[in-house]
């Protein structure tokens, strides 16, 4: 009884993140749904970051678009900069681990881009640099963070979007942030090709 005890708490507590989210942040959701449609149909790409559990999440968001999400369609230009190893590893060799991402966003990033930041604690020195570069190119940045946001949240300008998740538990703040990108790739599907 007691590992069940403990598979039934973890749920709760997941539906109990998610509920405070969805209640502190659907206006920012569907704000930041408006802020990527724009970027797409003004024929702007999406860059997503983000390191380990994270990266994953900026990956499967960045693959979704790319692809599919529910239905087939067109693909749309989404890159998960933490996807390409080779790059990576050659810039943390040679500049250190902080730059991976702002040395490739000052590469690739446009004016009129989106960067799609994704850390559970917003404390990474990596993504910090990256929102930096990405205000030096001109392009918006939408981060999803947890706890207080960390260094990430004072970087980020107030015509930007951050959806915080309000926990600590870096594991609950991934699933929430799963189903906010989820959302995201909702919105932008609803708002190109119907529903």
């Amino acid at each position: 009884m007691e590992l069940q005890d403990r598979i039934i708490h973890q749920f709760h507590h997941s539906m109990e993140i998610n509920a405070q989210t969805i209640e502190q942040y659907t206006p920012m959701l569907a704000a930041a749904g408006e802020l990527l449609l724009h970027c797409l149909v003004s024929e702007h790409k999406l860059l997503c970051v983000g390191n380990g559990a994270s990266g994953a999440l900026a990956q499967h968001f960045s693959s979704l678009l790319m692809n599919r999400f529910r239905h087939e369609r067109p693909g749309l230009p989404a890159i998960a900069l933490n996807a390409d190893s080779a790059s990576m590893s050659a810039i943390a060799e040679d500049s250190g681990f902080a730059e991976i991402y702002s040395k490739q966003i000052r590469a690739l990033g446009m004016p009129g881009d989106i960067l799609i930041a994704v850390s559970a604690t917003g404390r990474s020195a990596s993504l910090v640099q990256a929102i930096q570069a990405a205000h030096d190119r001109e392009m918006v940045v939408i981060a999803l963070t947890g706890g207080d946001g960390g260094n990430m949240t004072a970087l980020l300008r107030p015509d930007e979007i951050e959806i915080c998740i309000p926990s600590e538990d870096e594991t609950l703040v991934h699933h929430a942030q799963l189903l906010a990108l989820h959302c995201l790739c909702d919105l932008i599907d609803y708002q190109l090709f119907g529903a």
